[in-house]
């Protein structure tokens, strides 16, 4: 009730938009006839392929990142540090996905899925634009994968959306910028409460589905690591 009163109507909107989405994605892997939808299990081979692409990721934007260190802003560049000199730790965070057998399946996805891709008609939300994250190429797009990369697509663009209202309540003036980093932890715990009221809709909303992995520990290792591919 506590949480209810201080986040208001989000709450069951973020509810709502989860119960949507796991419906696209029912929707989306329905068809077990069509090869280009039909579900496919996580192989070893897929799971060892996501590991390695992953790591690879993180690696080259962290390089990226140690190239351009100098040329940051000196706000922003100690915490550009604090991320470098944690390199070995972050790339360590996606080991567990090479650690577990994940008995999920994958699926044609969104693949570009965040706030911006829904409207609200005033009652109910409408989902948008499935052609699929621009800068990849087709191919790649059409490859098939969990639905927890748009899960975790949707919970970063909710820590998007409650920073951007800061940057604009000190844009109108409403918020003196020397404030901005004693409300940020507000913004912090709406994206966490929101995040969180989305994520239950949506396991609650998928039922018995076997497209996520059947137990606690495997969906937290496979979210995460999607969250962590996110941020990086």
């Amino acid at each position: 009730p506590a949480v209810q009163e201080l986040i208001g109507t989000f709450l069951e909107s973020a509810r709502l938009l989860g119960h949507r989405t796991a419906a696209m994605h029912l929707a989306l892997s329905s068809d077990t006839e069509d090869k280009s939808f039909a579900p496919e299990p996580f192989t070893p081979h897929y799971v060892r392929g996501l590991y390695q692409s992953m790591r690879n990721h993180a690696a080259h934007n962290l390089r990226s990142l140690r190239r351009q260190l100098k040329s940051l802003a000196p706000e922003v560049a100690p915490m550009a540090e604090r991320v470098l000199a944690l390199e070995s730790k972050i790339i360590a965070c996606y080991r567990p996905l090479f650690e577990r057998r994940l008995d999920a399946k994958r699926i044609r996805i969104h693949g570009d899925y965040h706030l911006g891709q829904v409207l609200w008609t005033g009652k109910d939300f409408m989902i948008l634009d499935f052609e699929g994250e621009p800068a990849l190429a087709l191919s790649e797009r059409r490859l098939k994968r969990s639905p927890l990369r748009d899960v975790a697509g949707m919970i970063r663009s909710f820590d998007y959306a409650s920073h951007e209202g800061l940057l604009q309540h000190v844009e109108r003036g409403s918020l003196p910028p020397e404030d901005f980093s004693k409300i940020e932890p507000w913004a912090r715990f709406w994206t966490h409460a929101v995040g969180a009221a989305f994520l239950r809709a949506y396991l609650q909303a998928l039922g018995t589905s076997d497209l996520l992995p059947s137990t606690q520990d495997g969906l937290q290792v496979l979210l995460h690591a999607h969250l962590l591919n996110k941020a990086v």
